[in-house]
């Protein structure tokens, strides 16, 4: 066996899960934010979490707002996940820049797109420390699923973005 980095283990454990994270801008709109470490943490309650960059945007709008909804992007969505993932909210409206429409859920501030195969509408219970990332623990509040969408995979590393049975 020989050595590697933990990102270049990642070309031996594709497919991996990758997801859009939806925060509420100070504005009221939504950003988008391409990721792919997540996990469900507890089932009872119901609890997942996330990996963020200490610098990202999104960690930082998870934090002052508390709210986040993590959502399975539907296959309609695979070039505009590779782009939400090569940009920053900071500057960039990812929505409106990449096409993508989207949709409010009942009883929730943050919008998700149209094609979204599932939803985790969640509250932020604490994040941590982990290195180069935070590691967010949300508390999940409902969940939602669109069995019409075709669920989109992270391969070779996430460097491309495709459903499943194109492997």
């Amino acid at each position: 066996m020989k050595t590697l980095s933990l990102l270049d283990a990642t070309t031996f454990t594709s497919p991996n899960p990758v997801s859009l994270v939806c925060s509420l801008t100070p504005s009221g709109g939504t950003n988008l934010a391409t990721i792919s470490w997540w996990t469900c943490l507890s089932l009872k309650p119901q609890v997942i979490g996330f990996a963020s960059m200490k610098t990202s945007y999104t960690g930082e709008l998870v934090r002052a707002g508390k709210q986040v909804v993590l959502t399975i992007p539907g296959q309609a969505l695979a070039r505009q996940v590779m782009q939400c993932g090569c940009s920053t909210g900071r500057e960039t409206d990812k929505a409106s820049e990449f096409a993508i429409e989207l949709k409010k859920l009942p009883d929730c501030d943050i919008a998700i797109p149209v094609h979204t195969v599932v939803a985790i509408q969640c509250t932020l219970k604490e994040f941590v420390d982990v290195g180069d990332h935070y590691f967010y623990i949300c508390d999940v509040k409902q969940v939602y699923a669109d069995d019409t969408e075709t669920p989109l995979f992270a391969w070779q590393g996430y460097s491309r973005i495709a459903p499943a049975r194109e492997a």
